[in-house]
C-alpha cells in the first residue's frame, strides 16, 4: 500500500507545538532547537499548501487547517505509543486519571490501594478538576464524569446513578428532637442552600420547597466539604447517595428519607474510543467496572 504522508519527524513537531502552543517548547520537548523546529514546520506548510499556524508576537496560533489536522496527530501518537507499550508487556508507567474532587475523596481513595497492589509497575496519578478535559489536546488517560454520558469523540461506561438526598449526623438531628418529615431539615442548618438540589428534593419528596424558612449553613461549593460540614454537626448535606454509603453504614451521618433527587446524571468512565485497548487504559477501566458492579446490579432490582 502507498502512503502519501509527510516527514513523520514533522508531524511530531506539528503535534508538539499544538499541544504546547509554542515553537520553543516542542523544540525543548523534542530535544532540538527552536529553529530545527520551525523548519519542520516550514516543510509541513509546504507539503500542506497551506499555513497551519498563525504566527504572533511571542506565540502561535493554529489555522483552521491546524485545528483539523492537531487532533488526528495527537491521536496518531497515542496509538502509536499504546501498541509500543504493548507490544513492551502491558500496563506499566503512569495513567492520568482526571475527576472531581467529591469522587476522588469518596470513591478513588477508599479503593484505589486494591488496584495499586494489583498492578504495581502502574502508577495511577489523579487530577482533580470540575473542568471537562480535551482529552485530544491534554495529557490524560481517563475521566471520571457526570452526565448523561455522551460527549464527542469519548467513549463513556456507565458505573452508578448520581441521585442524592439530605445527610446529616446522628447528633445534629437528635438536637432538634429527630428529622421524622421533609419540613424537620428546616430545624437545622442546610449546606449549599441555594443548591437547586435542594428544591428538587423537596419536590420529590411531595413537599413544598419554602426558601424562607431555610436555616443557611456552611456554603463550601463541593460535595467533600458540604459532607465534612455534616460530619462535624454544622447542618444537613445533600449528598450523593452512592458515595457516602461507607459512611452511612458506620452511622456517621444519617440518610432520614429514602427519597431520591434525581435530574438523570450518572457517573461515567471515559476515554478515548481510539484508546480503547490501550493495556493501562483497560485494566483500570475494567477494574472501576468491577468494583462498581455490585451498585448497578442493586439498581436494577
Amino acid at each position: 500500500m502507498s502512503w502519501e504522508l509527510p516527514p513523520l519527524g514533522a508531524i511530531r513537531v506539528f503535534e508538539a507545538a499544538a499541544r504546547l502552543g509554542s515553537f520553543t517548547k516542542a523544540a525543548e520537548e523534542l530535544g532540538m532547537t527552536q529553529s530545527a523546529a520551525s523548519y519542520q514546520i516550514k516543510v509541513l506548510e509546504e507539503r500542506a499548501g497551506t499555513p497551519l499556524f498563525i504566527r504572533k508576537t511571542r506565540q502561535i496560533a493554529l489555522t483552521e487547517a491546524g485545528q483539523q489536522l492537531a487532533p488526528h496527530a495527537s491521536g496518531a501518537f497515542s496509538s502509536l505509543a499504546d501498541a509500543w507499550v504493548a507490544t513492551k508487556g502491558g500496563a506499566t508507567g503512569v495513567l492520568s486519571v482526571t475527576t472531581m474532587e467529591t469522587f476522588a475523596t469518596n470513591w478513588l481513595a477508599v479503593w484505589l490501594g486494591t488496584f495499586q497492589l494489583m498492578h504495581p509497575d502502574l502508577a495511577v496519578k489523579v487530577n482533580t478538576s470540575s473542568r471537562l478535559v480535551d482529552f485530544t489536546r491534554e495529557d490524560m488517560d481517563i475521566g471520571i464524569r457526570t452526565g448523561s454520558g455522551k460527549w464527542p469523540g469519548l467513549t463513556a461506561h456507565y458505573l452508578f446513578k448520581a441521585d442524592y438526598t439530605p445527610m446529616l449526623s446522628p447528633r445534629l438531628a437528635e438536637s432538634v428532637g429527630g428529622i421524622h418529615r421533609p419540613e424537620d431539615l428546616y430545624k437545622v442548618p442546610l449546606c449549599c442552600a441555594d443548591d437547586p438540589w435542594w428544591k428538587i428534593w423537596f419536590e420529590a419528596a411531595g413537599v413544598p420547597f419554602e426558601p424562607d424558612r431555610i436555616m443557611a449553613g456552611p456554603k463550601l461549593g463541593t460535595q467533600a466539604y458540604d459532607a465534612m460540614a455534616a460530619l462535624t454537626d454544622k447542618g444537613a448535606a445533600i449528598l450523593t447517595k452512592n458515595l457516602y454509603s461507607a459512611l452511612l453504614a458506620k452511622g456517621q451521618l444519617i440518610q432520614p428519607f429514602d427519597v431520591l433527587g434525581s435530574d438523570g446524571d450518572g457517573y461515567w468512565l471515559v476515554h478515548l474510543e481510539s484508546r480503547r485497548n490501550t493495556p493501562k487504559i483497560k485494566v483500570f477501566r475494567d477494574w472501576v467496572l468491577a468494583q462498581t458492579a455490585e451498585i448497578r446490579e442493586h439498581e436494577r432490582r
